[in-house]
């Protein structure tokens, strides 16, 4: 009977092997297929376009003119925006609700932040429009909407990401060595700044990376508070555009193989690749602190 039991027993474990290899293969396929067809697509772009004038070109208005940096541009910098007022923020809630938030409202708190993944972008988007655009075309002057205004929002949509991973990177910290610099006679943000932080910034930088990826391929709620006008932006406070909303705004409207569509597919093959360092770029971090574990 045992031996039976134990027969069955490595038999589905057998199964199951195989299942999750075909798993593994599948999804490596469908990547692999993905970046292929949209890389193939896009690249056809420079049959009719200059390399070098799609990527530094400041116009553009098809089918004429591809000037592509306009939403490069507004693409990182709405990013590098949403992590300036993002991260720190993000990161300040994680050290609150680690080590000096009381348990019974961290029992509260960690839901509520994991709330806000749940919550579609448009709202986000809808939110920007009818509360915050109002305020700043205020004091502005102007129509409100651009980069500024873009970066909030991609702000608050981020915090859930960077609060989460930033505080499981903070719990990981071993308890001796807060237990020896409490010892040493060192106060609890003295701890927090020169021993937690230090020791957890894998972790707190494999939060930022995450967040960057999550604010480079938002799209709609983007869309709903940057203006999308196709032109380098001036200030925090002028429309533009980025390489998301551009894709979801005119990909419907072009030509299958035509310049334009292809241009299209080439920005989309730029967001790619972007995504991909990211997720290398996180693979090394964790790699690196693995190897100082060590």
């Amino acid at each position: 009977m045992n031996n039976r039991h134990l027969n069955s027993q490595l038999a589905y474990d057998k199964l199951f092997r195989y299942i999750f290899i075909v798993s593994a293969v599948i999804v490596g396929v469908i990547i692999f297929s993905i970046i292929l067809f949209v890389s193939k697509q896009g690249l056809q772009t420079f049959q009719d376009v200059s390399f070098w004038d799609f990527h530094t070109g400041t116009v553009w208005n098809p089918p004429g003119q591809y000037g592509a940096l306009p939403f490069v541009f507004g693409s990182v910098a709405v990013t590098l925006l949403a992590i300036a007022l993002g991260g720190p923020l993000g990161l300040a809630g994680a050290i609150f609700m680690a080590k000096v938030a009381p348990p019974w409202i961290r029992e509260i708190m960690r839901p509520a932040t994991d709330l806000f993944v749940g919550i579609p972008s448009v709202v986000y988007g809808w939110v920007g429009l009818t509360v915050f655009l109002p305020i700043i075309s205020k004091y502005t002057g102007g129509p409100g909407f651009g980069l500024f205004l873009a970066g909030v929002i991609l702000a608050i949509m981020i915090l859930p990401t960077v609060i989460s991973i930033s505080e499981d990177a903070l719990r990981s910290v071993p308890k001796t060595l807060e237990a020896g610099s409490y010892a040493l006679g060192a106060t609890r943000w003295q701890t927090i700044y020169r021993v937690l932080i230090p020791a957890s910034l894998p972790g707190l930088v494999t939060a930022v990376i995450l967040a960057m990826a999550r604010a480079i391929g938002e799209t709609m709620a983007v869309a709903m508070v940057i203006g999308n006008s196709p032109q380098l932006a001036s200030s925090l406070f002028a429309p533009t555009a980025t390489l998301t909303t551009e894709i979801i705004l005119n990909m419907g409207q072009t030509p299958f193989g035509s310049p334009w569509n292809n241009a299209l597919f080439y920005m989309a093959f730029m967001l790619l690749m972007v995504s991909l360092s990211m997720i290398l770029l996180i693979r090394f971090v964790v790699n690196r602190r693995l190897a100082n574990d060590r």
